[in-house]
């Protein structure tokens, strides 16, 4: 059983920049991916950012590469999500995954939502222009 807790989610102006904090309990923390997705109004859930229990497997949506980090400090049992030079299209609800250690690093992010059966209960993320 995993637990997943997220903040840092707000508003900001576009060109912005806000970091969102995922805290983990649960024994699969420690070899397990765990991503960040979104879900705007109206739209299905996608993937912005994957990473692997050894912190240097990532893997990012196209619309985000060069603006948005993850990154995983297992001591902490957190995973960040930098998120720079927002864009109003940024704006959505981001949620924080994580699975049982059954997808492996290379494919935390091809599995989509449907691979991860822990989730967070979500943080608002709004970008005005």
């Amino acid at each position: 059983q995993v637990q997943l807790v997220e903040s840092g989610g707000g508003s900001v102006q576009a060109g912005g920049s806000l970091r969102l904090s995922c805290a983990a309990s649960g024994d699969t923390y420690s070899r397990s991916c765990m991503g960040w997705f979104r879900q705007a109004p109206g739209k299905e859930r996608e993937g912005v950012a994957t990473i692997y229990t050894d912190g240097d497997n990532t893997d990012y949506a196209d619309s985000v590469k060069g603006r948005f980090t993850i990154s995983r400090d297992n001591a902490k049992r957190t995973v960040y999500l930098q998120m720079t030079n927002l864009k109003p299209e940024d704006t959505a609800i981001y949620y924080c995954a994580a699975e049982d250690g059954f997808l492996g690093g290379g494919n935390c992010y091809g599995a989509g939502p449907g691979g991860y059966n822990y989730w967070g209960q979500g943080t608002q993320v709004t970008v005005s222009s």
